[in-house]
């Protein structure tokens, strides 16, 4: 009776942390995904700021 018990418990436990393995998992993949979005709107704003320097560079030219 204690063997089964015992059993019944490591098969319990050894699933949680199949369960705990698989949510890390996940979670470290979204945060990945966070990441790369993150990469490409911080790229996307650094565009935008040479464009704008670029501009401002181009009217103090045609000014002079």
């Amino acid at each position: 009776m204690r063997t089964l018990l015992a059993i019944v418990t490591l098969a319990a436990l050894a699933g949680c942390g199949v369960e705990t393995a698989s949510t890390a998992a996940t979670a470290a993949s979204i945060k990945k995904q966070e990441m790369q979005e993150g990469q490409k709107t911080m790229q996307r704003a650094q565009e935008k700021v040479d464009a704008a320097a670029q501009q401002m560079q181009q009217r103090t030219q045609s000014a002079d």
